[in-house]
């Protein structure tokens, strides 16, 4: 048989082969398969990558996240510093940026989120309100990117795509990091976790009403203990009647109330501390209970 004759192209410009990735042992994706983030705020962050580029180099950049070629991640306030391994031997530099909120439009958006007392329940119970997009966006700045211009993204490879797939690598583990901490989101565009708790709560503190009264006038207030030899002879019992007292068990009205309050640490993942605190809770209400009814 005649051996088939090789095309022009064929003969002289070799097709081309995209080269492997050198392989390393980077940051790897939690998620090997199947949807990359899982609460809602780091999804809006994926989807709105997935307007900016297309769907090959989001595919090749997704595969980069989860094979671990992204060396490190490093997130401050406005921009994002990452090195990816890709097939050459020295990484590659990636730069992703996006415009931080000033003063006056951070003051803007704590206003409007210490208005709503769920919106400082959520926040402070390390969760991203569903709405809160609509407070950035009454103020002006997208909490998301909306379009390539929101976005300024840079990478030291040599496609002439941007984004590219190293960018979208970095941006797909970013979306990770957000899904167990939504604050890095706020701190991406200006303010650190410590900075919107403590604004909160200034905030809310300040819309507590002012009754004029002193520390001592006010309910609740400590009254001095008596003498302890005042108090030998009904020591073991109770000085007033207690037949009149009447006891209210009742569910709270709002949930892990003084953890709320008190704000989450920052030494272990906020909904980490917040899982173990709700069983830690929950286990205590059922012993007080089985004390109470049944001696």
């Amino acid at each position: 048989m005649a051996r088939k004759r090789s095309s022009y192209y064929e003969d002289y410009w070799p097709r081309y082969k995209p080269s492997r990735p050198r392989e390393v042992d980077g940051i790897k994706a939690k998620s090997q398969r199947g949807t990359f983030v899982k609460n809602w705020w780091a999804n809006r962050w994926i989807q709105a990558l997935k307007s900016l580029m297309d769907s090959g180099r989001l595919s090749r950049g997704r595969s980069y996240a989860r094979r671990g070629q992204v060396l490190n991640i490093d997130v401050d306030p406005g921009r994002v510093a990452a090195r990816v391994q890709g097939s050459r031997r020295t990484p590659y530099k990636v730069k992703i940026s996006l415009r931080p909120l000033d003063d006056a439009q951070w003051n803007a958006v704590i206003n409007a989120l210490a208005a709503q007392a769920i919106f400082s329940a959520q926040l402070l119970g390390g969760e991203m309100p569903t709405e809160i997009e609509h407070v950035f966006d009454a103020v002006g700045v997208p909490l998301f990117p909306a379009s390539s211009n929101d976005l300024v993204t840079e990478c030291s490879c040599p496609d002439w795509a941007n984004p590219c797939k190293h960018i979208a690598a970095v941006y797909y583990l970013l979306g990770e990091r957000f899904d167990a901490d939504p604050f890095l989101l706020f701190k991406l565009r200006g303010r650190d976790q410590g900075e919107v708790i403590a604004a909160l709560r200034e905030r809310r503190a300040a819309e507590l009403p002012q009754t004029g009264t002193s520390v001592e006038e006010q309910p609740g207030a400590v009254e001095p203990a008596p003498p302890l030899d005042a108090s030998l002879d009904h020591f073991w019992g109770s000085r007033d009647a207690v037949a009149d007292y009447n006891v209210r068990i009742a569910e709270p009205e709002v949930e892990l109330a003084l953890l709320k309050r008190i704000g989450l640490p920052d030494f272990v993942p906020a909904s980490t501390f917040r899982g173990q605190m709700e069983r830690v809770y929950e286990g205590v209400t059922e012993c007080a209970l089985k004390i109470a009814f049944e001696g």
